[in-house]
């Protein structure tokens, strides 16, 4: 095998040209009571004016200390111990505090990773974007509340003088992301560092913010390091493109060619389990010549993909062990006084879901996708219609009835880190509902914890540990153990793969799939990302606006969409325009 790019990203061809950030064998490391704990080892990269320079990597690489290194945003104990940051030829880290202030925000910005924790909730959105206005000497007093009004104009929000005095609760996951992409480009700077601004968002609606950013970007003529764990993501809006592992640049070079042939082994496993590509190669193979779809030879997921897409596509067809129909919810959304407005989440909508097999309902947030799953989970009562369970009515259920159809159908939440008690230790976690429906004894319990660790490829000695302790994709095979310790037929998986990178997204995948087939289990997937439905639903149903407006199998959504709002879906799957080849 060749061996990995390495050298410094470029592809100016003008040796004379002077590069707006250049950062040469940069080291950050954490003061810990064990002594200096390294970050960041020795990373190189340049960028020039109006370049779009890609980090890419899963949590804990480094992507974002390096970038937060260079505006002097590293959290607690961090610094950097050692090399060069040189912005427009001065080097950052000698500056004092002072300033780098005056460096931070008018001459970089910087958008940050989650739109709800980086705003605050007691504050309103006006007077938030107006204290960065200020605090950065753009305008003061009344044309700084204009500026305000421009500055959310320009970010996309065009009844932004009426949306001042809301607050953050009050907005969208994508209108929230808007403000603060306006923030970092209130001032028009040199720099934009854009860390996962879109990695919660519906792909419809980051599509949107990314072309919104690209154009602000584009007029200011700003360069932006784009910090992203989507490989597919990246190869669509940077140029450049810098792959980080364990703290050390691996892989370097044009995006289009590091994902066309990628050289190094951990930028080869990050491709194969991209759902984005995975879902391209997909295609590729159906469509086209299959040696074409191959992106590299050796460790490739593809064989098993396109086996399992196969497997669907011959499938019998199964019984219906869940069938909804015509269902209805009506939420009253109470005002001032004794007003309210009715508001119709879910719109007579009918589907089955077939024993044995996956159903995924996708949409953007706001359709009733998991309106619906809540409905089926009897969380929330159903206005009209109804929802049959194994031939019973799952609506007229009650006591013990209840409680056994609950042992039947569990579910898996989207927030590995909110639907786990932080004061239980995992023991204790997957053990609760075998407590609660008082099976077994305790010896039997613990036995049941440690079968359910070892189904979910964990350690015996996880369950002693609590999960602040734990990684994203841990957390949620946790929830997994715990959805499963009761042997349900049914796991309804509310965008259970969604808050986790790239890599922990293709494990926890194959861990479902193995589990279905190992146990017959019956799943309904609800999701906003179609690339992950690719490769693990048999039957699709996409919803809008609280109705389903397409329903199929797989295959038949992805080769033949009907709808326009389909064919919208589907274009939005991030690099789902890359062809590839070898």
């Amino acid at each position: 095998m060749s061996q990995p790019i390495t050298e410094t990203v470029s592809s100016r061809e003008d040796p004379s040209e002077e590069p707006l950030l250049q950062i040469r064998d940069l080291q950050v490391g954490f003061e810990t009571q064990r002594g200096m704990v390294p970050a960041v080892r020795g990373v190189d990269l340049t960028l020039y004016v109006g370049q779009t320079l890609a980090i890419v990597g899963e949590s804990g690489s480094g992507k974002t200390t390096t970038a937060q290194s260079i505006i002097d945003l590293l959290p607690g104990t961090g610094k950097v111990t050692g090399g060069q940051i040189l912005f427009e030829g001065r080097d950052l880290t000698t500056l004092s505090a002072r300033e780098i202030q005056a460096v931070r925000g008018n001459e970089i910005g910087y958008v940050p990773q989650d739109p709800m924790s980086n705003l605050n909730p007691v504050w309103n959105i006006g007077f938030q974007v107006e204290e960065a206005i200020k605090a950065n000497n753009i305008a003061q007093g009344k044309d700084a509340r204009l500026r305000t009004i421009q500055v959310l104009q320009e970010a996309g929000l065009s009844d932004a003088a009426d949306r001042l005095k809301q607050y953050p609760h009050q907005f969208s996951g994508g209108m929230r992301q808007r403000v603060l992409i306006g923030i970092g480009l209130s001032s028009r700077p040199k720099l934009l560092i854009a860390d996962e601004p879109t990695s919660a968002l519906d792909v419809t609606v980051q599509r949107q913010i990314l072309d919104h950013l690209a154009t602000l970007t584009r007029d200011y003529g700003t360069s932006v390091l784009f910090i992203t764990h989507d490989l597919g993501l990246a190869a669509e809006r940077a140029e450049q493109l810098v792959v980080m592992y364990q703290g050390k640049v691996v892989e370097s070079g044009p995006s289009q060619e590091i994902l066309a042939n990628p050289m190094h082994p951990y930028t080869q496993r990050l491709v194969a389990a991209a759902p984005s590509l995975a879902s391209r190669r997909i295609q590729s193979v159906r469509h086209r010549d299959p040696e074409k779809a191959q992106i590299f030879s050796e460790g490739s997921l593809d064989d098993a993909l396109i086996a399992r897409a196969a497997e669907r596509e011959s499938a019998a067809p199964a019984t219906d062990l869940i069938s909804v129909q015509n269902v209805s919810k009506l939420y009253r959304i109470r005002k001032q006084g004794f007003k309210h407005d009715d508001l119709l989440a879910v719109n007579d909508v009918s589907f089955g879901v077939q024993r044995g097999t996956t159903t995924a309902i996708v949409g953007e947030s706001g359709s009733g996708k998991s309106t619906v799953a809540k409905l089926i989970l009897q969380l929330e009562g159903i206005t009209s219609g109804k929802i049959e369970f194994d031939g019973q009515d799952v609506a007229a259920l009650k006591g013990p009835e209840l409680l056994k159809f609950r042992r039947r159908v569990q579910p898996v939440f989207q927030d590995p880190y909110g639907s786990l008690d932080p004061q239980y230790s995992v023991g204790n976690t997957i053990a609760e509902p075998l407590l609660a429906h008082k099976v077994g004894t305790a010896k039997e319990r613990q036995a049941r914890v440690r079968e359910l660790l070892d189904q979910v490829s964990l350690p015996s000695a996880t369950r002693y540990r609590y999960p602040s302790e734990l990684s994203g994709g841990q957390r949620q095979r946790i929830a997994i153990a715990r959805a499963l310790a009761l042997k349900p037929d049914v796991l309804v998986l509310d965008e259970a793969v969604s808050a986790l990178d790239v890599l922990v997204q293709g494990q926890i995948l194959n861990l479902l799939t193995e589990l279905q087939t190992e146990l017959g289990l019956t799943y309904l997937f609800i999701t906003h990302d179609l690339a992950v439905v690719r490769l693990v639903a048999d039957n699709v149903c996409v919803m809008q606006k609280g109705k389903i407006v397409e329903a199929a199998t797989t295959d038949e959504v992805f080769d033949n969409p009907r709808e326009l709002y389909t064919q919208e879906l589907l274009a939005a799957i991030p690099g789902g325009d890359f062809e590839f080849g070898r």
